[in-house]
């Protein structure tokens, strides 16, 4: 699903004139304070706080509509893009220094992983509009699946169930379940075994 004028709900809005490539706004002011509002909570209520204050994190977001299964763990050196667009199963986790870029929805399964540095961008551009708008589209990590340390996705990547995407690898497209990647552009390189299922 592509998205270019209205971000899912409770999402953000584009704004509309000036266009951005001539220095106006991509949002509207109003979506601006509210961000402005949410990092500066995070800066200073969040991104000092140690691991274990993780139900304080997980209350933070909550507050700014993300929807945070109680069990999920959010490291404060995290950086959040806009909460109302994130889901976290149960026991999923984003590490340290995560990138969540979520101009439209990442959702992220029961025991699903984001590794230290990983970037979830959800965001583009269409390059074949002289106006360059910005083009979003969600982002789904499967449950039991791993996006290790410092890898990219994109938007609109499905990575399925206990895929794993391997450090500094890059997803542009849909990750097939059970399976490991790596590279740029991510490649299949084998099928995950997995001994012990949850």
């Amino acid at each position: 699903m592509i998205m270019r004028s209205r971000f899912a709900e409770p999402g953000l809005s584009v704004a509309r004139a000036p266009a951005p490539r001539l220095g106006g706004p991509t949002f509207s002011l109003g979506d601006r304070v509210r961000r402005l509002a949410w990092s500066a909570c995070w800066l200073l209520l969040a991104a000092w706080t140690p691991p274990a204050m993780r139900g304080w994190r997980r209350a933070l977001l909550r507050l700014f509509g993300a929807s945070i299964h109680p069990t999920a763990i959010i490291r404060g050196s995290a950086r959040i893009w806009w909460p109302a667009n994130l889901t976290m199963g149960a026991h999923a986790s984003m590490g340290p220094g995560v990138i969540c870029y979520n101009v439209a929805p990442v959702i992220i399964g029961d025991f699903a992983i984001v590794s230290q540095r990983a970037h979830l961008c959800t965001g583009t551009h269409d390059v074949d509009d002289d106006a360059f708008p910005l083009v979003a589209g969600p982002i789904r990590i499967g449950a039991g699946a791993w996006i290790a340390a410092e890898a990219f996705v994109g938007p609109n990547v499905e990575v399925g169930a206990h895929a794993v995407l391997g450090a500094r690898a890059v997803a542009a497209r849909s990750l097939e379940p059970h399976m490991i990647y790596v590279g740029n552009p991510a490649r299949a390189v084998r099928r995950r075994r997995l001994r012990n299922m949850l």
